[in-house]
């Protein structure tokens, strides 16, 4: 254990009474970065999770033209969906790259909410910097900053029927306010964590199909660069869970 690590809390067990999630984050393969381990062992055990993305990734690889990139993503994140379990895949047609928060986020995501109902909901991390487990300095991206803080809001919004009335008299969806907790992952100040060995392989082979964006974004062996990055990360975690490698995040009770 790293004396920093000694300094931290231990991460508490995600909680476990719930039944549905929805996970919303701005691009494909954000989930993949940052949480397939986790979500693979939930639907294993029963759960329900969909996706929601705010966009298809369309501005994500050099030299391939938007109009061609986002439906090859988009394509490549509903393979990767499947491999831990998920068939439900939805895109919400944000510009990639320039995602704004707003009402019109905070909107199209509550609509997402009603429609799902979840108890859970996991967003991507929506500070300004991210980073290991243990900190970090690097900048985040506006469209995830974006998204997370609007994922945040948009969960109370789900359940107040005076906000986007229109929800209900244009789309029929009634408020929902089931949802008990919002789990950011990738975050630099984690306070729960799941056991990511069950779905550590399963995590591995999700990140896989996103073959094109992973071929343009480095000339290592894909497999060799995925299976090193998923578990550098989650073996950093295992000092603040009982020594096991694990899926950080942290958790806001609602």
């Amino acid at each position: 254990m790293t004396e920093q690590a000694e300094q931290q809390p231990p991460l508490q067990p995600m909680p476990a009474d719930w039944r549905r999630a929805l996970a919303v984050v701005a691009h494909p393969d954000d989930l993949e970065y940052g949480c397939a381990a986790a979500i693979a062992e939930w639907t294993d055990g029963g759960r329900e999770v969909a996706y929601l993305l705010a966009t298809r990734g369309e501005a994500g690889i050099d030299g391939v033209a938007p109009d061609e990139c986002g439906p090859l993503r988009e394509a490549e994140q509903r393979a990767s969906a499947a491999v831990v379990g998920v068939s439900t895949v939805e895109f919400l047609d944000h510009r990639d790259g320039v995602v704004e928060y707003g009402l019109g986020l905070r909107r199209d995501i509550a609509a997402a909410i009603r429609r799902h109902r979840p108890e859970l909901v996991i967003t991507l991390n929506h500070r300004d910097t991210w980073g290991g487990v243990g900190g970090g300095g690097y900048w985040n991206t506006p469209d995830h900053k974006a998204v997370g803080r609007a994922v945040l809001d948009a969960a109370a919004d789900a359940g107040n029927r005076w906000i986007f009335p229109e929800l209900v008299s244009e789309q029929g969806l009634e408020p929902w306010d089931g949802v008990r907790w919002v789990a950011v992952a990738n975050t630099t100040t984690p306070t729960h964590a799941v056991d990511a060995g069950p779905g550590l392989e399963r995590a591995i082979r999700s990140l896989l199909e996103h073959k094109a964006y992973i071929s343009a974004l480095t000339d290592q062996d894909p497999e060799e660069y995925v299976r090193g990055f998923l578990t550098g990360n989650v073996q950093q975690t295992a000092a603040r869970f009982g020594g096991r490698p694990a899926v950080p995040f942290e958790v806001f009770p609602r």
